[in-house]
C-alpha cells in the first residue's frame, strides 16, 4: 500500500487490490476515511469526514492529481 502524502497526519494511499479499478486515492486520518477518483476528483465513499474537511482534502489531491496517476500507472503497470 503505498502512501503518497502525509499532510497534516492525513496519510493519502492507494492500495495494491484496487489494480482493476480506476485510479483513485484513499484518504485516512483517526478512523476516518475518503475514497476520491484521481480523474474527476469526485468522492466515491466517505466515512466521517464533515463538508469543510471534505474541501480541504480535494484542494489537496487536485494539486498533486497528475503525479498521483503517474504513480497509479508505474505501481500497477501500466
Amino acid at each position: 500500500m503505498p502512501t503518497l502524502l502525509i499532510w497534516q497526519g492525513f496519510k493519502f494511499r492507494f492500495y495494491a487490490l484496487d489494480a482493476d479499478e480506476p485510479p483513485h486515492v484513499h484518504i485516512v486520518k483517526d478512523g476516518k476515511s475518503l475514497k476520491v477518483w484521481l480523474q474527476n476528483l469526485e468522492v466515491e465513499q466517505r466515512r466521517g469526514y464533515n463538508d469543510r474537511e471534505v474541501a480541504r482534502l480535494l484542494a489537496v489531491v487536485g494539486e498533486h492529481r497528475d503525479e498521483w496517476i503517474g504513480a497509479w500507472n508505474d505501481f500497477f503497470g501500466l
